[in-house]
């Protein structure tokens, strides 16, 4: 295993200056569809601004909803399939799942989603090309080279957040494993070549290695641990969502106290706030993805998971305040 001992470690820090408020709550509920798609998004994990919409990927069910941006009525919501899984099913339960946790918009308007690399089924790469056809290609060398990178994958490989800054695609890992080993879950990030990537994804040969690893010590949110759910690309460097979720391992579900909203500059600087409501009250939820307002950085959207397949993810517009 490759362990670099150049490893930057940062401390985030909780900013009573920033502020992180949601304005308003979206249940993104399907019109009628085919039988084996689910009236509602289930476990939203991710979310981009893919042209006039928004993309919204699910980690146990292979659709991607897209959403009008700005629209929240039922017939605003629609569909589109990824490859089905076993059996030809879309909904596969968890030793089966993609677990589809990161997304990054390519060149050419190609939504890329990755998958969590928890398991061998979960690594996998979904592309939706614009013509709305989609596509899985197996990216094992890439999630390989990510495990044996022990600074950046810690005890259990999670990768939750991904970035594209030009050339280089920057994953974030999150630390809610279990230890094992000796190693610990860690809170990481990584850089690697995004025309490796692409290579990879398009078929070709895996020529890629993480570098600029740097570990993050996120701090407690109502004595829970934070760790990383997402990040987007912000003036100046990253904005990130974290969960405060008491959960043993990475495959299993823990009770959620709360979620942050934080930025980390280009000084590899790391601050956060609380996410609340518009009266300032912490609420118990689990946000997995977050994309800014290209015309109002201070306006965000965000996907809550309800961890309950009966009950429909939502979309959130939040607004930030302070010197973000």
């Amino acid at each position: 295993m490759a362990r670099r001992r150049d490893v930057r470690l940062v401390e985030a820090s909780q900013d009573e200056r920033l502020t992180a408020r949601i304005v308003r709550r979206v249940p993104l509920i399907y019109n009628a569809g085919p039988p084996d798609r689910p009236p509602h998004v289930r476990a939203a994990s991710g979310v981009r601004r893919l042209g006039g919409q928004l993309a919204v990927v699910q980690d146990d069910a292979n659709w991607i909803a897209l959403v009008e941006a700005g629209a929240g009525g039922d017939d605003a919501i629609r569909a589109v399939p990824l490859p089905p899984g076993p059996g030809g099913e879309r909904l596969l339960e968890k030793k089966l799942k993609l677990d589809l946790e990161a997304c990054v918009v390519a060149p050419g308007e190609v939504l890329v989603a990755f998958g969590s690399g928890s398991t061998a089924a979960r690594e996998r790469v979904a592309l939706l090309l614009p013509d709305l056809t989609s596509a899985l290609r197996d990216a094992a060398p890439l999630y390989r080279a990510l495990r044996e990178t022990v600074d950046f994958a810690g005890s259990e490989l999670n990768v939750e957040g991904a970035v594209l800054l030009g050339d280089t695609l920057r994953l974030f890992q999150r630390g809610n494993g279990a230890p094992s080993e000796g190693l610990q879950p860690v809170d990481a990030s990584c850089d690697l070549s995004w025309p490796a990537v692409w290579e990879l994804i398009q078929g070709g040969a895996w020529s890629g290695s993480p570098r600029n690893v740097v570990r993050y010590e996120l701090g407690l949110l109502s004595d829970v641990r934070l760790t990383f759910t997402d990040a987007t690309r912000a003036p100046g460097g990253v904005v990130f969502v974290a969960a405060a979720e008491d959960s043993p391992d990475t495959f299993r579900d823990g009770e959620v106290v709360g979620a942050a909203v934080g930025t980390i500059d280009g000084e590899w600087r790391a601050r956060w706030t609380p996410l609340t409501d518009s009266g300032g009250r912490l609420l118990p939820v689990k946000v997995e993805g977050i994309t800014l307002d290209p015309a109002a950085p201070s306006r965000a959207v965000a996907v809550l998971d309800a961890d309950d397949p009966e009950r429909p993810a939502e979309l959130l517009e939040l607004e930030l305040d302070g010197p973000w």
